[in-house]
């Protein structure tokens, strides 16, 4: 160990994040003390790490964090997570920011301060390239001033921002790639919600418990957008048909539009959503390259609808991976066997229900046989607490059949996967 150089043992101290591991680990030898000053480029404090942190007197925790950040020179990336522990004092916080925001490259911010300190202020202009804000407020963005000229992704978790604000930050941040909204305060400028984004550099956004009425997003490089429990009346993206990855999961949306040229989409995931299928087909029916596909439960708008295997396998030749929930509604199975055509590419095939009935086991191999390249299926289950000796005779037969089945198909790897 003597013969390490400083910088290398600065480089293990950084892989350590933690404050706590990296002081204790630093109390090695006064080489160990010399790199965590001079060499440590990660630090992390966070109130989950080590919960003696929520023990502490807010005046207690500020001294330690204070003491331990003005020991080192040159962090690249610092997180303070303190989600769980009462207000810091802005002045504090903001000559923690100001004593490292020359050299760090990541920022990783939960920390409620009296009054609100605007990171944008302190940290613009400078080398930043992730920003990670939780729990924060952002008033009047100055686009010319408060400029992030290296951040490649921006995430706003629980933050309170108006929808201009949102737009200039954006705007603000010309070599951005990743966006990410999580729960954001939208503040309303009128009746209407409406959020509209550019930006030409994004090539992967992804959105979880918002509420808008309108919600435009024009990116010609969005390569990945993901929807995650979102209310929306209206969402478009303008693009140049860049996406390859497109997932839905438990959103309302009364319009939604990705755009025509979809001809590259590699991915559709569509899980606990009521589409119109005519129209949802027709969105995707041209991304002739799909290799993934999901359909997890998913209600239809239109009880007659039926999306068969044939339509699935004349538009998506390439598909290698595809997940199917069994859902029978009125006497009609939406994923239907109707056809001939086989899914050559299909390797995986996970398939799963909520309420299992006898015709399961029926399902499941008449989509083994349609998918004679086959390597591995994966079985998804619901199984109640409390089961009734009917249910209990159901599941048997389930596996009695499975067993029988897996005879016949001895070169797929069964898998099986209950909550």
């Amino acid at each position: 160990m003597d013969q390490l150089p400083v910088e290398v043992i600065g480089n293990i101290l950084s892989h350590l994040r933690a404050a706590r591991d990296v002081v204790i680990a630093s109390a090695t030898c006064r080489k160990w003390r010399q790199a965590c000053c001079k060499h440590l480029h990660t630090l992390s404090f966070s109130s989950k790490d080590w919960p003696i942190y929520r023990d502490l007197t807010t005046t207690r925790l500020e001294i330690l964090i204070t003491q331990t950040i003005f020991q080192t020179s040159g962090l690249q990336a610092l997180s303070i997570l303190m989600e769980d522990v009462d207000e810091f004092s802005a002045s504090t916080v903001t000559a923690w920011l100001l004593y490292t925001r020359e050299t760090l490259r990541q920022l990783h911010y939960n920390v409620k301060t009296m009054p609100n300190v605007n990171i944008l202020e302190i940290c613009g202009r400078h080398k930043l390239e992730i920003l990670d804000l939780a729990h924060n407020s952002i008033v009047g963005v100055e686009p010319n001033y408060q400029r992030f000229p290296c951040l490649k992704s921006l995430s706003l978790s629980y933050v309170s921002i108006s929808a201009l604000d949102l737009n200039l930050l954006v705007y603000a941040c010309p070599k951005i790639e990743v966006l990410e909204l999580v729960n954001p305060e939208i503040a309303m400028s009128d009746a209407q919600v409406t959020i509209e984004l550019s930006s030409s550099t994004l090539k992967r956004v992804y959105v979880e418990a918002i509420s808008l009425d309108k919600f435009i997003l024009e990116a010609d490089g969005l390569e990945t957008l993901h929807l995650k429990d979102c209310a929306l009346e209206f969402f478009e993206l303008i693009g140049k048909g860049a996406l390859k990855h497109f997932k839905i999961d438990d959103v309302s949306v009364i319009h939604l539009d990705i755009g025509e040229t979809v001809e590259d989409l590699e991915t559709v995931d569509i899980s606990n959503f009521t589409i119109i299928w005519p129209k949802f087909y027709q969105m995707i029916s041209r991304s002739s390259n799909l290799k993934r596909l999901r359909l997890w439960d998913v209600m239809f708008d239109d009880e007659d609808e039926v999306v068969d295997m044939e339509t699935i396998a004349t538009c998506f030749p390439y598909l290698s991976h595809l997940s199917l929930s069994y859902d029978v509604r009125y006497g009609v199975l939406h994923y239907g066997l109707q056809g001939s055509s086989d899914l050559e590419n299909v390797v995986v095939l996970e398939l799963g229900w909520t309420v299992i009935n006898d015709l399961f086991s029926h399902w499941v191999e008449g989509l083994l046989k349609r998918c004679p390249n086959l390597k591995k299926l994966v079985i998804h289950g619901v199984v109640s607490e409390a089961k009734s000796h009917e249910e209990c005779q159901m599941l048997a037969s389930f596996t009695t059949a499975m067993v029988e089945m897996m005879r016949r198909y001895i070169h797929v790897d069964p898998h099986f996967k209950y909550e």
